[in-house]
């Protein structure tokens, strides 16, 4: 055995982004203070300052677009909206709008300006009681950060300095610096800030750098130069690792580094299971740009594209043009293939900069997707028109989201039919045949199945909201965070009598929620029929590998015991022991 050094040393955080890492710590200056400045200006100088607010500004603008247009080979659009988002920002009446009338009425400086309002934009945030939201703020910090430099004429932190592949440590990393980390040289980072909902969190997953957040004072123990491990899936960053760990680390690392090499044999072609079984794998996708080299010869379709991304992308209500191009590149980019499109979802985690939505107690249950299209049927007749369209040039299928009773469902429809017949008089081809489903996401559809299967020709389970509705669980709240999980044998039933309630009437079921891509739930959903799994591009290839040990009689087996399990303890156990 090695001897044991007694000056190793062990932060945990939370894991966002798997992996194991070794290297050597790098820490990051944080943006400089604020070097002082005036509170007020006197009033024959507001246009000097409005003038210097106008230059920073265009220089802030001017860094973003190169920010943009830097991230978007190794991003995709769907995460260069982030820093689109804080584009956004400085054309938003509620932000930059706000700091030019605190220069012009109150005769603050730009600076002074600039600070009130984000601790007013701040102060609202964080008496959210959604998780999402209130990380917000962290982006509306960012690019007040980026002006506040460009008024008092300083550089703003980048990452220029590394030149040699480390681990970066810092106290918090902004979305637009997290965009910018050259994975040549960042091999992982730890912060002491930051949650699993955050933006730099979900760019990191997109960027495939791991990465452990929140990981509080003890990250001040780190010194540049200190030998790291981190380990992204547990949360974990070792300091000056002594030998023993160090080996058990080389281990990980190689056994990762020869599992993702035989996962790369199964990113091609269809996916089957032990017994022959075909099973189709889809993805879910944000924005037409997200495609790829190969991409379409490794899913069946898309299963879920949220357009979403396409309303929160721009500072307006996009124009059925708009929409109407990129629903068709989405369409021709996957040369027949299904793509399930499914209506404008806001509401619950997610906002418009340029639409105020109601402010609710408990937003999840308020105002949000279908019912806001219902309400706003102008904006939903246009959403409706371009997807028409659109279905004209490859094999698109509609699909309303958190539908919850018959009657929304009726609604839906209604419209839909009476765009149809508008696109009709104008002689403007679209898929006479085209499919409209819905999201299954509630316990009223689960309940109602037979009735719903009637009217519509397909589900997609949404197993996030499915389970935070079913168990009563805000999956964004720590406190209660642990008692939501698929499954659940409440879940799990449900899921279940779905898929046979739509059998029975002849209708395909799938699932676009995270459970998709879990290969510890590969059995179940084998097992009970499911029809598409549809999930992150990520989790394609390891699904594929899980399918192919599979047979249907060993998994029918499998869910027999589970639905007679009174916990999700109980679930997990057997599925983690079933050929894992």
């Amino acid at each position: 055995m090695c001897p044991v050094n007694f000056h190793e040393k062990r932060i945990t955080g939370i894991g966002v982004s798997e992996g194991v890492r070794f290297g050597h710590a790098f820490l990051y200056a944080q943006p400089a203070a604020h070097i002082s400045f005036p509170q007020q200006i006197e009033a024959d100088h507001v246009e000097m300052e409005l003038e210097r607010l106008t230059s920073a500004k265009a220089q802030s603008l001017s860094e973003l677009d190169l920010i943009i247009e830097k991230s978007k080979e190794s991003l995709g659009d769907e995460k260069t909206v982030i820093i689109q988002g804080q584009r956004s920002f400085l054309n938003d009446p509620a932000f930059y709008g706000d700091i030019v009338n605190h220069v012009k009425k109150k005769y603050l400086s730009p600076e002074k300006a600039v600070q009130t309002v984000v601790d007013k934009l701040t102060a609202v945030f964080e008496k959210m009681n959604n998780a999402y939201l209130k990380e917000r703020v962290h982006d509306v910090k960012d690019v007040a950060e980026r002006l506040m430099s460009h008024l008092q004429q300083r550089s703003y932190p980048d990452l220029t300095q590394m030149t040699e592949p480390a681990i970066l440590i810092a106290d918090d990393l902004t979305p637009s610096v997290t965009v910018q980390l050259d994975r040549r040289y960042v091999l992982g980072f730890v912060t002491r800030y930051g949650g699993e909902t955050t933006h730099t969190a979900i760019l990191s997953r997109s960027l495939g750098i791991p990465a452990v957040v929140g990981a509080g004072l003890p990250i001040a123990q780190i010194q540049n130069g200190d030998n790291l491990i981190i380990d992204g899936e547990l949360g974990l960053c070792i300091i000056n690792p002594d030998p023993d760990t160090t080996e058990k680390y080389r281990a990980k690392l190689q056994e990762e580094q020869r599992f993702s090499e035989r996962l790369s044999a199964f990113k091609q072609g269809p996916a089957h299971t032990a017994d022959g079984q075909e099973v189709l794998l889809a993805v879910n996708m944000g924005m037409p740009e997200e495609m790829r080299e190969g991409f379409v010869d490794e899913a069946h379709g898309i299963g879920l594209f949220r357009t979403e991304f396409l309303f929160m992308h721009t500072d307006h209500f996009p124009t059925e043009e708009e929409q109407f191009v990129a629903y068709k590149k989405v369409l021709e980019d996957w040369q027949g293939k299904p793509v399930v499109i499914r209506t404008l979802d806001i509401g619950g985690d997610k906002e418009l900069s340029y639409w105020q939505l109601p402010i609710e107690s408990n937003p999840f249950l308020g105002m949000r997707a279908i019912r806001l299209s219902l309400q706003e049927q102008g904006m939903f007749k246009t959403q409706l028109r371009a997807i028409l369209r659109a279905s004209a040039f490859g094999s698109a299928k509609i699909m309303f989201p958190m539908v919850t009773t018959i009657q929304e469902l009726r609604q839906a429809k209604a419209i839909t039919d009476e765009v149809k017949t508008g696109l009709r008089t104008e002689n403007i081809p679209f898929d006479e045949k085209l499919e409209i489903g819905i999201m299954a996401e509630v316990p009223s559809v689960i309940q109602l199945a037979d009735r719903f299967a009637k009217e519509v020709d397909f589900f997609s389970i949404g197993t996030n909201d499915l389970v935070q509705y079913t168990l009563a669980v805000d999956r964004m709240n720590e406190k209660v965070a642990h008692l939501y999980d698929y499954f659940h044998p409440a879940v799990l039933r449900s899921i279940n009598s779905l898929i046979q309630a739509a059998h029975r009437e002849g209708k395909w079921v799938g699932m676009c929620g995270k459970m998709a891509g879990d290969v510890m739930a590969a059995p179940l959903l084998l097992a009970m029929g499911l029809d598409e799994w549809s999930m992150d591009a990520t989790s394609l290839a390891k699904q594929k590998y899980r399918l192919i040990s599979l047979t249907r009689s060993e998994s029918r087996l499998l869910l027999s015991k589970v639905l007679d399990m009174d916990t999700a303890e109980e679930v997990r156990l057997a599925v983690g022991n079933f050929h894992l």
